[in-house]
């Protein structure tokens, strides 16, 4: 396979991934194994995707709030212990060896479908506050450690949480998107001193997620929870299916 068509399939599979990631999450388990597959070791797939991820976020966020939902403000409450935790994440998951790392993220993807299986409709209550403030913040840690480490499907576990505080979908992923942007602007640097990031490739994933992120958002606020519910579902199912070596 020449390098040109490479390029394109990456960019092809980082479009899809960012439309799943912007509605739910779980987009990365589309592109780290295509990485992986191109011939980088699993710890650099990881770190290059990081750069994709990190500009369809950006692209997301700025998309969510032209169609006013502006997550930003709402993110503020939680993203202390979000970007302490993925700081430590990315730092851990930088100096694993790659087998290492793979035996982690198939732990990972299983552990993340139990609350995504029990997730229910959103029980109205203060945005981010439907804890004490000590569970909260280390529920929020949680997830920057596991995004910084892995990233792929921290979205699923950001809704999760988001919607346990009483936020419809539409509005926890507008938040989610900021968080993730963020946690992931923290890693990167991270992982690029470590010298685990193809920039070549890592150009077709900035295309690609860039513009899934923006398909995403404009779906995700047309289409309301009505969209979004069924490309959760999808998700999980997808993960189960992978973890479980259906395909």
């Amino acid at each position: 396979m020449d390098e040109t068509t490479k390029w394109l399939i990456l960019a092809a599979g980082a479009l899809a991934a960012g439309v799943v990631n912007t509605l739910a999450g779980g987009g990365s388990l589309l592109t780290v194994p295509l990485l992986v597959f191109m011939g980088l070791p699993a710890t650099t797939a990881n770190g290059t995707n990081r750069i994709g991820v990190l500009f369809q976020n950006f692209v997301s966020t700025m998309r969510f709030r032209k169609e006013g939902l502006d997550g930003i403000r709402q993110a503020l409450p939680v993203l202390i212990p979000v970007l302490v935790g993925a700081a430590a994440g990315a730092l851990v998951a930088s100096r694993m060896s790659a087998e290492i790392f793979r035996q982690v993220f198939g732990v990972a993807m299983i552990f993340l479908l139990i609350p995504m299986l029990r997730h229910s409709r959103p029980r109205p209550a203060d945005p981010l506050e439907p804890r004490s403030l000590f569970v909260n913040t280390l529920v929020f840690f949680g997830i920057g450690v596991y995004g910084g480490a892995i990233q792929a499907g921290v979205g699923l576990f950001l809704i999760a949480a988001l919607a346990r505080s009483g936020l419809d979908l539409v509005r926890a992923n507008a938040i989610k998107v900021v968080i993730i942007g963020l946690l992931t602007l923290v890693a990167v640097p991270i992982f690029v001193l470590q010298g685990q990031v193809d920039w070549r490739l890592a150009s077709a994933l900035v295309v690609g997620f860039g513009l899934g992120g923006e398909l995403g958002a404009r779906a995700a606020v047309r289409g309301g929870e009505r969209l979004i519910r069924p490309v959760l579902v999808v998700s999980v199912l997808a993960m189960a299916g992978r973890m479980l070596g259906l395909y």
